[in-house]
Protein backbone atom coordinates (compact mmCIF):
# COMPACT_ATOMS: atom_id res chain seq x y z
CA UNK A 1 0.00 0.00 0.00
CA UNK A 2 1.43 3.29 -1.15
CA UNK A 3 1.74 6.03 1.39
CA UNK A 4 -0.47 9.09 0.82
CA UNK A 5 0.95 12.56 0.83
CA UNK A 6 0.07 14.57 3.87
CA UNK A 7 -2.54 17.28 3.25
CA UNK A 8 -1.78 20.72 4.50
CA UNK A 9 -4.52 22.98 5.91
CA UNK A 10 -3.93 25.59 3.13
CA UNK A 11 -4.40 23.09 0.37
CA UNK A 12 -7.65 21.86 1.89
CA UNK A 13 -9.00 25.35 2.07
CA UNK A 14 -8.05 25.98 -1.56
CA UNK A 15 -9.95 22.96 -2.73
CA UNK A 16 -13.03 24.04 -0.73
CA UNK A 17 -13.40 27.52 -2.37
CA UNK A 18 -16.31 27.58 -4.87
CA UNK A 19 -15.71 28.95 -8.39
CA UNK A 20 -16.11 32.73 -8.85
CA UNK A 21 -19.00 33.74 -11.17
CA UNK A 22 -17.96 35.20 -14.51
CA UNK A 23 -18.04 38.99 -14.74
CA UNK A 24 -17.91 39.07 -18.53
CA UNK A 25 -20.24 41.87 -19.82
CA UNK A 26 -23.38 40.86 -21.61
CA UNK A 27 -23.58 40.96 -25.35
CA UNK A 28 -24.86 44.42 -26.46
CA UNK A 29 -27.18 42.79 -28.95
CA UNK A 30 -28.75 40.74 -26.20
CA UNK A 31 -29.04 43.78 -23.96
CA UNK A 32 -30.69 45.85 -26.71
CA UNK A 33 -33.14 43.09 -27.38
CA UNK A 34 -34.18 42.89 -23.75
CA UNK A 35 -37.60 44.59 -23.41
CA UNK A 36 -37.99 47.50 -20.99
CA UNK A 37 -40.08 47.24 -17.94
CA UNK A 38 -43.67 48.22 -18.90
CA UNK A 39 -44.06 50.05 -15.61
CA UNK A 40 -41.36 52.56 -16.65
CA UNK A 41 -43.04 53.45 -19.98
CA UNK A 42 -45.46 56.01 -18.52
CA UNK A 43 -42.59 57.77 -16.77
CA UNK A 44 -40.66 58.05 -20.03
CA UNK A 45 -43.74 59.36 -21.82
CA UNK A 46 -44.29 61.96 -19.13
CA UNK A 47 -40.74 63.19 -19.55
CA UNK A 48 -41.06 63.54 -23.31
CA UNK A 49 -41.79 67.04 -24.68
CA UNK A 50 -44.14 67.79 -27.55
CA UNK A 51 -42.18 70.01 -29.95
CA UNK A 52 -45.07 70.65 -32.32
CA UNK A 53 -46.53 74.15 -32.68
CA UNK A 54 -49.50 73.37 -30.45
CA UNK A 55 -47.29 71.56 -27.98
CA UNK A 56 -44.86 74.46 -27.70
CA UNK A 57 -47.75 76.80 -26.99
CA UNK A 58 -49.51 74.59 -24.45
CA UNK A 59 -46.32 73.72 -22.54
CA UNK A 60 -45.02 77.30 -22.44
CA UNK A 61 -44.71 79.38 -19.30
CA UNK A 62 -47.80 81.55 -18.56
CA UNK A 63 -45.86 84.74 -19.32
CA UNK A 64 -44.55 83.36 -22.61
CA UNK A 65 -48.02 82.09 -23.44
CA UNK A 66 -49.49 85.55 -22.82
CA UNK A 67 -46.89 87.06 -25.16
CA UNK A 68 -47.80 84.53 -27.85
CA UNK A 69 -51.53 85.27 -27.51
CA UNK A 70 -50.89 89.01 -27.73
CA UNK A 71 -48.83 88.63 -30.89
CA UNK A 72 -51.35 86.29 -32.51
CA UNK A 73 -54.19 88.75 -31.83
CA UNK A 74 -52.08 91.60 -33.24
CA UNK A 75 -51.38 89.56 -36.36
CA UNK A 76 -55.09 88.83 -36.90
CA UNK A 77 -55.96 92.52 -36.54
CA UNK A 78 -53.16 93.41 -38.94
CA UNK A 79 -54.55 91.18 -41.67
CA UNK A 80 -58.05 92.54 -41.07
CA UNK A 81 -56.84 96.13 -41.46
CA UNK A 82 -54.87 95.16 -44.55
CA UNK A 83 -57.94 93.67 -46.22
CA UNK A 84 -60.08 96.71 -45.41
CA UNK A 85 -57.45 99.18 -46.65
CA UNK A 86 -56.86 97.25 -49.86
CA UNK A 87 -60.55 97.35 -50.76
CA UNK A 88 -60.96 100.98 -49.73
CA UNK A 89 -57.91 102.23 -51.61
CA UNK A 90 -58.99 100.33 -54.70
CA UNK A 91 -62.35 102.08 -54.64
CA UNK A 92 -60.71 105.46 -53.97
CA UNK A 93 -58.34 105.05 -56.92
CA UNK A 94 -61.29 104.42 -59.23
CA UNK A 95 -63.06 107.54 -57.92
CA UNK A 96 -59.98 109.72 -58.40
CA UNK A 97 -59.48 108.32 -61.90
CA UNK A 98 -63.00 109.39 -62.87
CA UNK A 99 -62.35 112.80 -61.29
CA UNK A 100 -59.17 113.24 -63.31
CA UNK A 101 -60.97 112.24 -66.50
CA UNK A 102 -63.72 114.81 -65.85
CA UNK A 103 -61.18 117.55 -65.15
CA UNK A 104 -59.15 116.64 -68.24
CA UNK A 105 -62.32 116.93 -70.33
CA UNK A 106 -62.62 120.49 -69.01
CA UNK A 107 -66.16 119.93 -67.86
CA UNK A 108 -65.67 122.40 -65.02
CA UNK A 109 -68.39 122.43 -62.39
CA UNK A 110 -70.52 120.07 -64.45
CA UNK A 111 -68.06 117.30 -63.58
CA UNK A 112 -69.62 117.01 -60.11
CA UNK A 113 -72.67 115.25 -61.57
CA UNK A 114 -70.52 112.28 -62.74
CA UNK A 115 -68.42 111.90 -59.58
CA UNK A 116 -68.94 109.89 -56.43
CA UNK A 117 -67.16 109.24 -53.17
CA UNK A 118 -64.54 111.60 -51.83
CA UNK A 119 -64.04 113.62 -55.07
CA UNK A 120 -67.77 114.30 -55.24
CA UNK A 121 -67.82 115.46 -51.61
CA UNK A 122 -64.83 117.76 -52.18
CA UNK A 123 -66.26 119.29 -55.37
CA UNK A 124 -69.64 119.85 -53.72
CA UNK A 125 -67.95 121.69 -50.84
CA UNK A 126 -66.11 123.91 -53.31
CA UNK A 127 -69.25 124.73 -55.27
CA UNK A 128 -71.13 125.63 -52.10
CA UNK A 129 -68.35 128.03 -51.16
CA UNK A 130 -68.39 129.48 -54.67
CA UNK A 131 -72.14 130.07 -54.50
CA UNK A 132 -72.02 131.71 -51.08
CA UNK A 133 -69.44 134.25 -52.30
CA UNK A 134 -71.41 135.38 -55.30
CA UNK A 135 -70.73 139.06 -54.59
CA UNK A 136 -66.93 138.67 -54.27
CA UNK A 137 -64.28 138.94 -56.95
CA UNK A 138 -63.62 135.93 -59.14
CA UNK A 139 -60.11 135.31 -57.77
CA UNK A 140 -61.34 135.44 -54.19
CA UNK A 141 -64.21 133.06 -54.92
CA UNK A 142 -61.88 130.66 -56.74
CA UNK A 143 -59.35 130.62 -53.89
CA UNK A 144 -62.04 130.05 -51.29
CA UNK A 145 -63.60 127.27 -53.34
CA UNK A 146 -60.22 125.58 -53.82
CA UNK A 147 -59.49 125.86 -50.11
CA UNK A 148 -62.84 124.26 -49.27
CA UNK A 149 -62.17 121.38 -51.67
CA UNK A 150 -58.69 120.79 -50.25
CA UNK A 151 -59.93 120.80 -46.66
CA UNK A 152 -62.71 118.35 -47.49
CA UNK A 153 -60.35 116.01 -49.34
CA UNK A 154 -57.81 116.16 -46.48
CA UNK A 155 -60.51 115.16 -43.98
CA UNK A 156 -61.55 112.28 -46.20
CA UNK A 157 -57.96 111.06 -46.58
CA UNK A 158 -57.48 111.17 -42.82
CA UNK A 159 -60.42 108.81 -42.52
CA UNK A 160 -58.72 106.41 -44.92
CA UNK A 161 -55.52 106.60 -42.87
CA UNK A 162 -57.22 105.12 -39.81
CA UNK A 163 -55.54 101.84 -38.92
CA UNK A 164 -52.17 102.66 -40.44
CA UNK A 165 -50.70 103.76 -37.08
CA UNK A 166 -51.62 100.35 -35.67
CA UNK A 167 -49.69 98.66 -38.51
CA UNK A 168 -46.69 100.85 -37.77
CA UNK A 169 -46.88 100.02 -34.06
CA UNK A 170 -47.09 96.27 -34.67
CA UNK A 171 -44.25 96.40 -37.19
CA UNK A 172 -41.93 98.18 -34.77
CA UNK A 173 -42.95 96.64 -31.42
CA UNK A 174 -43.83 93.01 -32.23
CA UNK A 175 -40.20 91.81 -32.58
CA UNK A 176 -39.32 93.27 -29.18
CA UNK A 177 -42.43 91.79 -27.57
CA UNK A 178 -41.45 88.40 -28.95
CA UNK A 179 -37.89 88.96 -27.73
CA UNK A 180 -39.23 89.59 -24.24
CA UNK A 181 -40.97 86.22 -24.35
CA UNK A 182 -37.74 84.62 -25.54
CA UNK A 183 -35.68 86.12 -22.71
CA UNK A 184 -38.29 85.03 -20.18
CA UNK A 185 -38.33 81.48 -21.54
CA UNK A 186 -34.54 81.19 -21.53
CA UNK A 187 -34.52 82.46 -17.94
CA UNK A 188 -36.89 79.65 -17.00
CA UNK A 189 -34.64 77.15 -18.79
CA UNK A 190 -31.61 78.21 -16.76
CA UNK A 191 -33.71 78.02 -13.60
CA UNK A 192 -34.69 74.43 -14.42
CA UNK A 193 -31.01 73.60 -15.00
CA UNK A 194 -30.11 74.96 -11.58
CA UNK A 195 -32.94 73.04 -9.90
CA UNK A 196 -32.25 69.72 -11.62
CA UNK A 197 -28.43 69.97 -11.53
CA UNK A 198 -28.47 68.60 -15.07
CA UNK A 199 -26.97 70.47 -18.01
CA UNK A 200 -27.94 67.93 -20.66
CA UNK A 201 -29.57 69.11 -23.86
CA UNK A 202 -32.74 67.18 -23.04
CA UNK A 203 -33.33 69.49 -20.08
CA UNK A 204 -32.47 72.75 -21.84
CA UNK A 205 -33.91 72.20 -25.32
CA UNK A 206 -37.67 72.30 -24.58
CA UNK A 207 -37.55 75.62 -22.74
CA UNK A 208 -35.34 77.23 -25.37
CA UNK A 209 -37.63 75.97 -28.15
CA UNK A 210 -40.65 77.54 -26.44
CA UNK A 211 -38.74 80.80 -26.01
CA UNK A 212 -37.63 80.96 -29.64
CA UNK A 213 -41.17 80.19 -30.76
CA UNK A 214 -42.27 83.49 -29.17
CA UNK A 215 -39.71 85.36 -31.29
CA UNK A 216 -40.92 83.55 -34.40
CA UNK A 217 -44.50 84.64 -33.75
CA UNK A 218 -43.29 88.21 -33.24
CA UNK A 219 -41.60 88.19 -36.64
CA UNK A 220 -44.68 86.67 -38.25
CA UNK A 221 -46.73 89.56 -36.90
CA UNK A 222 -44.18 92.30 -37.62
CA UNK A 223 -43.06 91.54 -41.18
CA UNK A 224 -46.52 91.72 -42.84
CA UNK A 225 -47.40 94.80 -40.77
CA UNK A 226 -44.34 96.69 -42.04
CA UNK A 227 -44.99 95.65 -45.64
CA UNK A 228 -48.67 96.62 -45.48
CA UNK A 229 -47.90 99.97 -43.86
CA UNK A 230 -45.32 100.93 -46.48
CA UNK A 231 -47.58 99.85 -49.34
CA UNK A 232 -50.70 101.62 -48.08
CA UNK A 233 -48.87 104.78 -47.06
CA UNK A 234 -47.31 105.02 -50.52
CA UNK A 235 -50.60 104.41 -52.31
CA UNK A 236 -52.44 106.89 -50.10
CA UNK A 237 -49.81 109.55 -50.73
CA UNK A 238 -50.07 109.08 -54.49
CA UNK A 239 -53.86 109.23 -54.42
CA UNK A 240 -53.69 112.42 -52.34
CA UNK A 241 -51.33 114.03 -54.84
CA UNK A 242 -53.57 113.11 -57.75
CA UNK A 243 -56.62 114.48 -55.96
CA UNK A 244 -54.81 117.70 -55.05
CA UNK A 245 -53.70 118.21 -58.66
CA UNK A 246 -57.24 117.64 -59.92
CA UNK A 247 -58.61 120.15 -57.42
CA UNK A 248 -56.11 122.78 -58.54
CA UNK A 249 -57.05 122.28 -62.19
CA UNK A 250 -60.76 122.33 -61.44
CA UNK A 251 -60.49 125.55 -59.42
CA UNK A 252 -58.76 127.22 -62.35
CA UNK A 253 -61.68 126.19 -64.56
CA UNK A 254 -64.28 127.64 -62.20
CA UNK A 255 -63.30 131.22 -62.98
CA UNK A 256 -63.90 130.61 -66.67
CA UNK A 257 -67.15 128.73 -66.32
CA UNK A 258 -70.44 130.29 -67.28
CA UNK A 259 -72.67 131.51 -64.43
CA UNK A 260 -75.56 129.32 -65.55
CA UNK A 261 -73.35 126.24 -65.50
CA UNK A 262 -72.08 127.00 -62.00
CA UNK A 263 -75.60 127.61 -60.77
CA UNK A 264 -76.81 124.22 -62.07
CA UNK A 265 -73.82 122.40 -60.58
CA UNK A 266 -74.26 123.99 -57.16
CA UNK A 267 -77.96 123.11 -56.94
Amino acid sequence: MEPTAPTTPGAAAATAIPPVPSTTPLDPAVTAATPLDPASAPDLAAQAHDLTISGLFLQADPVVKAVMVLLIVASIITWGIALEKALRLRRLRREVTRFEAAVAAREGAAAAARLDGLPRTAVDAGLVEWRELAGEETDERRNRAEQAMRLTSAEGLRGVEQGLPFLATVGSAAPFIGLFGTVWGILNSFTSIANSQDTSLAVVAPGIAEALFATAIGLVAAIPAVMFYNAFATQLGRVGQRLSTGIARLSSQLGRAKPAELRRAAE
